[in-house]
């Protein structure tokens, strides 16, 4: 399909009002591990990241790498051990996971926004002290198991934005990578979409926006819910609705909320612009959660 020039001048002209309300907010982006799949995809985000600021609007990206990790595992011969069906992550997958995700994702992702004429500073958690992590123990899903030792796996305790502060407002684009220090020294790695959700907190972010590998969130006959409430959210675990890998998802998304964020959108990466469309148009896309 063609699009005349005063379509493109229409479209344009009909984003101003979308643009006027993100003016100088902060809007944080969890980048996926699968949504970053192919070159060309990763390209298009990296160009949409560099529109937004210049529309003046500070987007944080906070990205993940579950694929990468294991491909350089596989390729390492590091294999993963498992206790009651969750992956644990030793001192040598931590290693591993560090220079993945701080190391070559983390400059892949700052290169492409560069090359689009933004200016990105790869940072992780450990960068000023921004986060501080505790160690995760995780009630185990096999029958009879209590609590399993994940290794170095840390949830957020304390966020330090001295550093994003820094780089907000002045034309930087902050990419972090999900790895924190604990408080003796040690390395954790932390789940990308609960990283995310405590920076954009911190931040007081209007909008946290986490790409994902499906629509939304889907209802009983599997259609997408545009619009959602936290009670609207609660009610949709206790009968079933929102289940499996969905349930975490959403629980990050009430935390943010309840941390001062605006409103939370879940949404499918792999869609092209998808953050555009979520922003700047009326139509949206994903589901977007607030209080």
């Amino acid at each position: 399909m063609d699009i005349t020039p005063q379509d493109q001048a229409r479209i344009l002209s009909e984003a101003l009002p979308h643009m006027q309300r993100y003016d100088e907010e902060t809007i944080v982006i969890k980048y996926g591990g699968h949504a970053m799949g192919e070159e060309q995809a990763a390209r298009e985000f990296a160009r949409d990241i560099v529109l937004l600021e210049q529309t003046a609007i500070n987007p944080v990206v906070v990205h993940g790498g579950g694929p990468q990790i294991a491909a350089m595992l596989n390729r390492l011969g590091i294999k993963s051990q498992f206790s009651g069906g969750l992956r644990v992550t030793d001192a040598a997958t931590i290693e591993i996971v560090e220079m993945v995700l701080a190391g070559s994702i983390n400059k892949q992702i700052v290169s492409h926004i560069n090359q689009a004429g933004g200016k990105a500073v790869g940072l992780s958690g450990k960068d000023g002290n921004m986060v501080i992590a505790r160690k995760v123990t995780q009630a185990s899903p096999a029958p009879a198991a209590d609590l399993v030792d994940l290794g170095f796996v840390g949830e957020p305790d304390r966020i330090n934005t001295a550093v994003l502060d820094q780089l907000l407002g002045r034309e930087l684009i902050p990419v972090l990578a999900p790895i924190a220090s604990g408080p003796n020294g040690e390395t954790f790695n932390v789940n990308a979409d609960t990283f995310a959700g405590y920076i954009a907190g911190a931040l007081k972010a209007k909008r946290l926006l986490l790409l994902t590998d499906v629509p939304g969130v889907l209802d009983k006959s599997k259609k997408l819910i545009p619009d959602m409430s936290v009670d609207d959210v609660r009610k949709l675990i206790a009968d079933g609705t929102i289940s499996g890998g969905m349930i975490p998802k959403v629980e990050t998304c009430i935390t943010a909320l309840d941390q001062g964020v605006e409103g939370v959108v879940i949404l499918d990466g792999k869609v092209p612009h998808a953050v555009l469309l979520e922003l700047f148009t009326d139509h949206g896309a994903g589901t977007l959660i607030h209080r």
